[in-house]
């Protein structure tokens, strides 16, 4: 799916009768997609290595590491540890990557029903939950001890939460049938 002015203009045709568009700058677009994940306060260098190398070949950008903002004795934590690691994506890297996401990941993922209308929050951005990073096939699946989960934000322009829910429709996104 590559992001074109012609697509574009099919989604403004989708959504003009909706939402009453007059003009294709009216449509939501997507800002940037961040991925996350959190290591906690792990202390084994191997396991932070792997994360991050798989984060970087999934995504092909590097992560950015996430410090602890302070120290708490629970978590077994002290200010200044890493404890995630960030990714944001734009421009073409990022309509890649969604494209991977839409038609590749997403339908290789176990019992998948589609997404729930209820993780778009009320400023229009999607947030889905990864379970295994085994769905994405830049990974290699000879180390299926190492499964670690992550989570993916689609921010968008949208101005409403009802107004996200159509735009990202119309990008491809699998959603679950609502009950009528």
């Amino acid at each position: 799916m590559i992001h074109t002015k012609e697509k574009q203009n099919n989604i403004f045709d989708s959504l003009k009768n909706i939402f009453n568009y007059t003009n294709v700058m009216q449509v939501p677009r997507i800002k940037k997609m961040a991925i996350s994940i959190g290591v906690g306060s792990t202390k084994d260098k191997e396991k932070i290595k792997i994360i991050q190398d798989r984060l970087s070949k999934i995504t092909g950008q590097k992560a950015a590491s996430r410090m602890a903002k302070k120290s708490i004795a629970t978590f077994k934590s002290r200010q200044g540890d890493i404890i995630g690691y960030q990714i944001t994506l734009r421009g073409q890297r990022m309509y890649d990557f969604l494209d991977r996401l839409i038609h590749i990941a997403i339908p290789r993922m176990r019992d998948f029903r589609g997404l729930d209308i209820k993780s778009i929050d009320e400023m229009g951005n999607l947030t889905i939950g990864i379970k295994e990073h085994t769905i994405f096939p830049e990974t290699s699946d000879e180390d299926l001890k190492d499964i670690f989960g992550f989570s993916i934000t689609v921010v968008t322009s949208a101005k409403n939460k009802e107004e996200a829910k159509e735009y990202l429709k119309a990008l491809g996104f699998p959603f679950k049938k609502e009950a009528n």
